[in-house]
């Protein structure tokens, strides 16, 4: 297969409301596989939605706010978990379709939330890529990856990876993902602002293969939604409310996907607004690209510079009989 047809959903996510967030997405990727498409990308954390609480709200950070323990316990409490049912839905379009989906989600793996961007492949287990450095207030919420979860997904037409937002300016991580020799990487983004355009566009140049830049579009009633959708347990859900409230404007995310060449061309661009965004890639382009550059061959230096990537996972516990 030399010619491969993809789409972005850039859509809203339903904040908090994993289980509502996954019928949202199965119905997306349904319609853009319908219309063709073989890869299917959703923006970071799509399922549970990005925390812009963080960001946006005043004094989300100081220690013991109500608003923010309320929302953390509510996250956990949706989060998805090792071998979730509730991605049968989305497993069983890959299945029937011969397609792969990208999808963002909160994950909890015993007591901690990790950002996992899901490959969901036919066939086969989903695989996971989290989040290796969660950036700034980010590090509130999430915990940090490891190399385990640094790979990708060999699809009958190519190799498929994702990175998440900001692990596109960790220089090692790019040189790894580039080692392993992606025809198509998915950059999932809260939303593609310019810099993040021009980061993702350099990730398809530098690594010779097609980018997909996948934004969400959130506004602050999105959130009022989700927590109102959302498993609640025994979380406080008025300070929750609170915390949204406190939030000044009312258009957080405003997409800017788009799909970029090899040669760092723009194929296809989004709006500010929802959409699914398709275009048709040509993998003979990554061949002729290298010609002249292959950051990972003829233009490295292994006598000079050397990576070493531990893909060991690091669970922090080990138990032994011995």
């Amino acid at each position: 297969m030399t010619k491969l047809p993809v789409a972005i959903c850039q859509a809203a996510p339903i904040p908090l409301a994993i289980g509502a967030g996954i019928t949202k997405a199965a119905e997306l990727s349904e319609k853009a596989i319908k219309d063709g498409a073989k890869l299917v990308a959703f923006g970071e954390t799509f399922l549970g939605g990005y925390p812009l609480w963080l960001d946006e709200s005043p004094g989300a950070a100081l220690w013991d706010h109500p608003g923010t323990r309320a929302c953390h316990a509510i996250m956990l409490e949706n989060a998805i978990v090792a071998n979730d049912e509730r991605l049968l839905p989305l497993q069983e379009l890959c299945d029937a379709h011969d397609a792969c989906i990208s999808i963002g989600a909160h994950e909890r793996v015993r007591s901690s939330l990790y950002n996992n961007q899901l490959m969901l492949r036919p066939g086969e287990a989903p695989l996971d890529h989290r989040k290796l450095v969660p950036t700034h207030g980010e590090r509130l919420i999430w915990m940090r990856g490891d190399g385990s979860t640094l790979g990708v997904h060999q699809a009958e037409w190519g190799k498929v990876g994702n990175l998440i937002c900001w692990e596109h300016w960790m220089p090692l991580a790019r040189a790894a993902m580039h080692n392993l020799g992606e025809a198509v990487h998915v950059a999932a983004w809260p939303t593609v602002r310019e810099e993040y355009a021009l980061n993702s566009r350099h990730y398809a140049f530098e690594g010779r293969c097609f980018v997909l830049a996948a934004g969400l579009v959130q506004q602050k009633a999105d959130l009022f939604e989700g927590l109102e959708l959302a498993e609640t347990g025994n979380a406080d859900v008025d300070a929750a409310r609170e915390l949204i409230e406190a939030i000044g404007s009312d258009v957080l995310n405003r997409g800017g996907s788009f799909i970029a060449a090899p040669d760092a061309r723009v194929l296809a661009q989004a709006g500010e607004d929802e959409e699914t965004l398709h275009a048709e890639l040509d993998l003979s382009e990554i061949g002729a690209n290298l010609t002249s550059l292959d950051t990972d061959g003829h233009y490295s230096r292994p006598d000079v510079f050397e990576l070493s990537v531990d893909t060991r996972a690091k669970d922090g516990v080990n138990w032994s009989s011995e």
